[in-house]
C-alpha cells in the first residue's frame, strides 16, 4: 500500500520489509537512522521493545505504551533523532466506524485477547467512552491486569473479566486464533451466543473470513476483518513520514490486490 501511495504522489521512495531478531532491534533502528531512512514500521514483537529504544515518544506511543511507527528527523543539534508513534489504536477506531458504522462512545464491547494488540484496543475503547467492556483471555491474569489499568485510568468505564450476560454492541477479536486454517474460534458460544451482538470485528485479515466471522455472518451479525485497521494505521504512518495526505483509496486497492488477489 505504501509503494502504491508513493508512486501515486510521485515520491522517489521505497517501502521494504526486513526480518529482524528482537535482540538485534536496537541495532536495526540505529542502522536505519545512519543510512538515512525516513521511517520504519514495527510489528510484533518489536512494538513494546521499541518504547525504550527511541529518543522521544509521541503522545500516542506514551498513551498506548507501544511503538509501531518511527520517524527519523533532524534535531536542533544537527543529529538525526528517532520519534516513536502508535497508529494502531487510531486505525482500529477509524476502521470500526468506517467498516461497521460503530460509534464506540456509549457502546458495550466484548474484547477477545489480552496481548499487545488487545491491551491497545482495550485502552482505546476506554478512552473513546465505551460504557461497558468485557475482557476474555486464555490466561485470565493478563485480562485482569488490563482491567486494573482501565479502572485506574478510566474510572467511568465499567470493565469486567469474562463474558457478558446480556446483549452487547460489538465483539472484537484481538487474539491470534483464526490465523491458521484449523484454529478454533476465539469465542466460546456456549458462554456467549453470537445472536447477542450486532457486530463482530476480527483484527485478522488473512484469511479474509475466519471461523469467527463466518459464524457471526451466519448469526446475522454485521462483520468486518482487520484490513481496514491495517489500511488506516498505514495511512496515518504515511502522513507522519511524508507530511502529505494519504491516497487512501489507492492504498486500499493495493492491499486488496496483494492480500486477496482482486
Amino acid at each position: 500500500m505504501h509503494n502504491a501511495a508513493f508512486t501515486a504522489l510521485g515520491l522517489n521512495w521505497r517501502y521494504l520489509a526486513f526480518e529482524v531478531d528482537p535482540k538485534n532491534l536496537r541495532a536495526a533502528i540505529e542502522g536505519a537512522r545512519v543510512m538515512g531512512f525516513t521511517g520504519l514500521n514495527l510489528t510484533v514483537p518489536h512494538k513494546l521493545l521499541a518504547v525504550d529504544m527511541v529518543d522521544a515518544l509521541d503522545e500516542s506511543a506514551k498513551k498506548w505504551g507501544a511503538v509501531n511507527t518511527i520517524k527519523f528527523e533532524p534535531a536542533p543539534d544537527g543529529r538525526i533523532r528517532t520519534l516513536g508513534f502508535n497508529t494502531d489504536a487510531e486505525g482500529l477506531a477509524v476502521s470500526l466506524e468506517q467498516d461497521l458504522g460503530i460509534e464506540l462512545a456509549g457502546s458495550k464491547v466484548l474484547l477477545l485477547g489480552a496481548g499487545g494488540a488487545g491491551r491497545t484496543a482495550a485502552l482505546k475503547f476506554a478512552e473513546e467512552g465505551v460504557t461497558e467492556l468485557f475482557l476474555v483471555n486464555r490466561t485470565p491474569s493478563k485480562a485482569e491486569a488490563i482491567a486494573g489499568e482501565i479502572m485506574a485510568r478510566y474510572p467511568n468505564v465499567q470493565v469486567a473479566v469474562g463474558y457478558p450476560e446480556n446483549k452487547i454492541d460489538l465483539v472484537v477479536n484481538a487474539s491470534s486464533l483464526g490465523l491458521k486454517a484449523g484454529d478454533a474460534s476465539p469465542l466460546d458460544e456456549k458462554q456467549f451466543p453470537l445472536a447477542h451482538t450486532r457486530a463482530v470485528y476480527d483484527m485478522i485479515y488473512r484469511p479474509a473470513e475466519t471461523r469467527l466471522l463466518a459464524a457471526a455472518k451466519a448469526a446475522g451479525c454485521k462483520t468486518a476483518n482487520g484490513l481496514g485497521m491495517l489500511l488506516w494505521q498505514g495511512a496515518r504512518a504515511f502522513v507522519i513520514w511524508t507530511g502529505q495526505s494519504a491516497p487512501v483509496d489507492i492504498m486500499r486497492r493495493a492491499l486488496e490486490q496483494n492480500i486477496y488477489g482482486h
